[in-house]
């Protein structure tokens, strides 16, 4: 069991300190790479300098040997002093004039000399500095160091994200829907920069790196106290693996998620601590089944999941017994047929290589070829899956199955977000698009612990529960969902209404959710979980007594969010959304109103 991590100034264990001597040892070297940009222009520019500070040197030393003349002819010679200020505006191109008196011919020819050496070395410095800044390693040391600093100015919690895929992309999009930081690594450096230009709320850090470097890692906040998650997104497992391998060894506590496909790497992951993983096609087996067994529950976890400004999924209608044809023996294949099996469907597999005769029911053979569907007869199927690794091929697919029979409930996988046009034209049943799977999945365990544990809960309820509650949210916020937010009611956080439970005073959830400016009018919100110690309540009904601690996870528009935020923290909108009774919301006449006497009857 892991130690905790110190606390209030509570000393230290030896595995603790011993994670923070191996981080700091990482950041040590990765401040020390961040700081390359200098030395490196030290380096680049100590020849040009030199030059260009010796042709300076020689030319003012040239003016203070080289006599001149004054306005009787007699011999004079200049300075120090006065022969810098002539080499600085001769060199520089501004040319005030010559000073103290008219140059003789000798100082006008060693001023001649002086001003094309000065240009060949300006010349000369301008092209290295060029050079320079077009230097590849220059520019990575410089973006390191530009990068480093604004991770350290980071004073809210973050997220760290490794691979900015499809998968980061929507997962940052949805992080910053709510408001929250977040610190981006990709390898790729045309994706940092299509992260810059990107439309986000706030600025979000950058670096294209090697994510398999710790010292990338150390940068991008890992040793950063405000780091609350570490997410690995890519398409290398392996890279993804060294992520996790990484975070557990130097900060355990951090909680990790990663992407994974492979049952081995999926072992070797949880060696290290136990990450969440989230296997795309595991996943959308777990959620076929679902939809099979409780369309409606299916249509409501989809429609969360999506995060905010998501739009309410259309309810299908699956087979639910039948035959089912899955073309495609790889991970999703298996994975699918399993779960498809486990339901007590007979499954057929349609499969061109010849080395996946494992299967009872396996029909070797290129699906795309009309001979081959031929053999698994679909006339006679109530369901078919194109799950290929080519977005191509699968479309081919699900346009013969249509061909063969209409009725088919179609399930199929699309590779590229190219290709998202033509799959919605296609108008599939079951669309698995793998990104969005990751996506959505690591939404919902980033995006409050409540929501997780909602989904969780949900589909033990069954399903003409989920059909309820999808009547509720849609009767209170639409078929759009604005906002998922969680309130905590104790006295810090909902100081009006966490001081009126801690008095003993009782207050239903019907009570607060209430509209502060008519109590008649209910809020556009629903509360979908309550959280009370390790009991959780699932969409609680209005008449649920609060007690304080209690932790809601409501679902509504933006605007009854701001509603209930006054609500549990100004105390004159309490006690009227509560109890009825309008009372003056300011000390002074509340003080006032008690002393007003009571008018005559």
């Amino acid at each position: 069991m892991r130690n905790p991590p110190a606390v209030g100034g509570a000393p230290l264990r030896s595995d603790d300190r011993r994670h923070r001597r191996a981080v700091r040892r990482i950041a040590a070297g990765s401040t020390a790479q961040a700081s390359a940009a200098i030395f490196l222009v030290m380096r680049r520019m100590r020849v040009p300098l030199i030059v260009l500070i010796g042709i300076f040197a020689i030319s003012v030393l040239g003016l203070t040997l080289i006599p001149g003349a004054d306005t009787q002819g007699r011999p004079v010679r200049m300075g120090f002093f006065d022969a810098f200020y002539v080499m600085s505006y001769t060199a520089s191109t501004i040319g005030f004039g010559e000073i103290p008196y008219p140059f003789t011919y000798n100082q006008r020819m060693w001023v001649t000399i002086s001003i094309y050496l000065t240009v060949i070395g300006w010349a000369y410095a301008i092209g290295s500095l060029l050079a320079l800044l077009q230097d590849r390693a220059f520019r990575q040391a410089l973006a390191l160091q530009h990068f480093t600093r604004k991770v350290a100015r980071l004073r809210e919690p973050f997220v760290l994200i490794t691979g900015y895929g499809r998968t980061g992309e929507l997962l940052g999009h949805a992080l910053d829907a709510l408001g929250r930081q977040f610190v981006v690594l990709d390898k790729d450096p045309e994706r940092i920069d299509a992260l810059e230009l990107d439309s986000y709320h706030a600025d979000v850090p950058g670096l294209p790196a090697d994510v398999r470097d710790p010292g990338h890692l150390a940068v991008a906040g890992l040793d950063h106290p405000s780091c609350e998650a570490v997410v690995a997104l890519t398409n290398d497992e392996e890279a993804n693996l060294a992520v996790v391998m990484a975070a557990a060894l130097l900060r355990p506590e951090v909680p990790v998620i990663a992407r994974v496909t492979s049952r081995p790497l999926e072992e070797r992951m949880r060696a290290f601590g136990g990450p969440s993983t989230v296997n795309p096609f595991d996943r959308f087996g777990d959620h076929l089944r679902l939809a099979l067994r409780a369309p409606a529950s299916y249509q409501l976890l989809t429609w969360l999941e999506s995060g905010p400004g998501a739009d309410l999924p259309d309810r299908g209608t699956p087979p639910r017994s039948g035959h089912w044809v899955v073309c495609g023996y790889g991970r999703m294949g298996r994975e699918l047929t399993a779960d498809l099996r486990a339901e007590g469907l007979e499954v057929t597999v349609v499969e061109p290589r010849a080395d996946a005769d494992e299967d009872d029911d396996l029909v070797v053979g290129d699906p795309s070829e009309p001979d081959v569907l031929r053999q698994v007869d679909l006339s006679q199927a109530v369901g078919f899956v194109a799950g290929t690794g080519n977005d191509t091929t699968n479309l081919s697919l699900v346009a013969a199955a249509r061909r063969s029979n209409p009725s088919l409930f179609i399930g199929a996988r699309q590779n590229q977000a190219a290709n998202a046009p033509l799959f919605a034209a296609m108008d599939v049943d079951a669309l698995l698009v793998p990104t969005e799977v990751v996506a959505h999945e690591v939404y919902a365990q980033l995006a409050t612990p409540l929501l997780w544990r909602f989904l969780r809960e949900m589909p033990a309820q069954g399903d003409a529960w989920a059909a309820q509650l999808i009547e509720r949210l849609t009767a209170h916020c639409g078929h759009h969902l604005d906002a998922l937010w969680k309130v905590r009611l104790t006295r810090e956080e909902a100081p009006a209404l966490g001081s009126w439970l801690a008095a003993g005073r009782a207050a239903t959830l019907g009570d607060i959710m209430r509209n502060p400016e008519d109590r008649d009018e209910p809020l556009h919100a629903v509360v979908l979980l309550v959280l009370r110690g390790d009991e959780a309540t699932v969409a609680p009904e209005p008449d649920f007594v609060l007690a304080e601690g209690d932790e809601l996870l409501v679902a509504g528009w933006g605007a009854a969010r701001r509603s209930l935020e006054i609500v549990l923290e100004v105390e004159a909108v309490r006690e009227y959304v509560v109890t009825g009774r309008r009372v003056p919301s300011s000390w002074i006449w509340r003080k006032l109103s008690r002393r007003t006497p009571a008018p005559a009857s």
